[in-house]
């Protein structure tokens, strides 16, 4: 199987993970019964993830159109598997050695700014192409998480480590 096959079908199963999430939180009781404002609904986040996922999807499978050229740059030299292991490295360690160990803003702010390096840092690439990366996963991992933290203090007044 190629990789744009595997993206395919990822993608369709995502797509169709999303749209699961999205019927079943519309489909979730309102609690308009016990008075309770109707923006406030239970399924509200569910949607909003599903269609977030659909989404996410739909950019995977549209990508998978790509030219060996153009994936050429996304594809670390091990291939897939070093990719789903230090994936699921970077993960495991953000949630359980930096969530907690420093302020949620801070440890989402290292976790997304290594993650996106280690993805899109091109180490044989001109020095100008380096400093483009390094500045654009700094901005990317502050946008995170900031836009992550006020996300879950303002609007699910949720209190953050």
């Amino acid at each position: 199987m190629t990789m744009a096959m595997a993206d395919r079908l990822t993608a369709g199963l995502l797509f169709l993970l999303g749209l699961a999430l999205l019927v079943g939180g519309y489909t979730m009781d309102r609690l308009e019964i016990r008075q309770i404002h109707p923006a406030s609904i239970p399924g509200l986040v569910p949607i909003i993830l599903g269609l977030l996922l659909a989404l996410c999807a739909a950019l995977l499978f549209l990508s998978s159109f790509k030219t060996d050229d153009q994936r050429r740059a996304l594809v670390l030299a091990d291939g897939s598997w070093a990719r789903l292991g230090l994936t699921a490295a970077i993960c495991t360690l953000y949630a359980l050695g930096l969530v907690g160990w420093l302020p949620y803003f801070w440890a989402t702010f290292v976790f997304a700014t290594c993650f996106a390096l280690l993805f899109s840092f091109p180490p044989a690439g001109a020095r100008r192409a380096q400093v483009i990366a390094v500045l654009a996963a700094l901005a990317l991992g502050a946008g995170v998480a900031l836009g992550s933290s006020l996300l879950f203090e303002k609007l699910f007044l949720v209190r953050l480590p």
